[in-house]
């Protein structure tokens, strides 16, 4: 793969300054730096607790745990990305992030996918104005958790493109640079909410003084004017740190203590982590009991996390159904959770085991367009005939063989070590 880059870098196809995605390679060696792994409960060192679930007796829900970094990012905007060759061709501009302190990856690793307009190929944005809900992929607006007391903590952010090389076919991921923000002072404090501008370095994360086109400092001339207009062409990230409302910070308290992702879902994570702690903290015949669960939502829900598509199907079936509910129902937070399952069991779950979904790949825009299509044709059948069971029973709807991992939840399986080393 490295040949490959060289290849593209030595005919001009790409700038000196890309390089091999580094989080991509991370995110494809395993399942470790995914949402689906942090969004699991933690146990303690003794492996006896759970270290971020803990039960309110007297509220009978799960106690919300405040963490050390707990913000919002908000992806604004790219300035200024130098353009690949017309020998490959771009599948997708994207940023990803994760919560870094120099030497490890202390989180997942979240994926924002830009967009650009063909008259300004250079500039991307976020967050685009769309009919219907925005896609949880497109979302630029993201939470911050982590308790980590690493002094160095930040959040690294590698901006990257998928492409396809004309002539051979060959996909690839590059990175299109880099940039990093450290989230405390030297005095411990946190670091400002407001905007920031980030120049991007150029090369992989463990080089120095590399520019992402180091074409544009050549091409500058030696006056100042001339240095002021090049570094004016030198690529930057723009993004904003906001400090959270009482609302906000109420809500992302009761998720995990290391997790990075989308605002516009964080209230079906909620629904989700208060389904967990009832089974776990609540109602269990014993807290020493290991037995598996049986729950289908505890067993799948994860899945969404790498399946952006799923989630926002989700988030669509929730919308419609909180759009028929009374003021009263809204406030009841033992209604809303019962009804969550309801919805989730008429939407997202028979679709994670239908054979007409295909799997998900990541940036083929054939298979995102069909598998959308399969999961809006189901989502109005659902709808028109109140419930998703007329379409399971349907014989021309296909399943997958039936796994018991389907429904039962194996949560010391699925926990994860208080002791990482990512």
């Amino acid at each position: 793969q490295n040949d490959a880059v060289e290849v593209l870098t030595t005919t001009g196809a790409v700038p000196a300054g890309f390089r091999l995605s580094t989080l991509f390679q991370l995110l494809e060696e395993g399942g470790q730096f995914r949402a689906s792994h942090f969004l699991q409960p933690e146990l303690t060192p003794s492996q006896l607790a759970f270290k971020d679930l803990v039960w309110n007796a007297e509220k009978d829900t799960i106690s919300p745990r405040p963490t050390r970094v707990s913000l919002i990012v908000t992806l604004c905007g790219c300035k200024m990305i130098p353009l690949p060759g017309a020998s490959i061709q771009v599948l997708s501009r994207h940023v990803r992030l994760c919560l870094f302190d120099g030497n490890r990856v202390l989180s997942n690793i979240h994926t924002v996918r830009a967009t650009w307009q063909p008259k300004n190929p250079q500039t991307w944005t976020f967050s685009p104005r769309v009919t219907g809900i925005l896609p949880s992929l497109l979302d630029g607006d993201c939470f911050v958790r982590s308790n980590s007391l690493a002094a160095d903590i930040g959040l690294l952010f590698e901006l990257g493109i998928t492409y396809i090389r004309n002539s051979t076919g060959e996909r690839g991921e590059l990175s299109c640079g880099w940039a990093f923000l450290k989230l405390f002072t030297s005095n411990g404090m946190p670091v400002p909410a407001k905007m920031y501008e980030l120049p991007l370095n150029g090369g992989t994360l463990c080089e120095r003084g590399v520019e992402v086109d180091p074409s544009i400092s050549r091409r500058a001339g030696s006056g100042v004017f001339h240095q002021f207009m090049a570094l004016k062409k030198q690529p930057v990230l723009l993004l904003k740190l906001r400090s959270l409302s009482v609302q906000s910070k109420d809500i992302l308290n009761l998720l995990p203590e290391t997790l990075i992702g989308s605002m516009c879902y964080i209230h079906l994570l909620t629904f989700y982590r208060q389904i967990l702690g009832d089974a776990l903290l609540k109602d269990r015949v014993s807290l020493q009991s290991t037995d598996l669960i049986c729950n289908p939502i505890l067993a799948t829900f994860p899945q969404l996390m790498d399946q952006p598509d799923l989630m926002d199907a989700l988030r669509s079936a929730w919308a419609d159904r909180e759009r028929t509910l009374k003021r009263s129902e809204k406030r009841d937070g033992e209604f809303l959770k019962s009804l969550f399952v309801l919805v989730y069991h008429d939407s997202v779950f028979p679709l994670l085991h239908s054979t007409l979904l295909p799997p998900y790949k990541w940036a083929e825009e054939e298979s995102e367009a069909l598998r959308w299509k399969v999961i809006a044709d189901f989502l109005k059948k659902s709808r028109e005939n109140d419930g998703a069971l007329q379409y399971l029973l349907a014989a021309e709807n296909t399943h997958t063989a039936f796994d018991i991992s389907e429904l039962a939840y194996d949560f010391l399986g699925e926990a994860r070590d208080n002791d990482r080393t990512v």
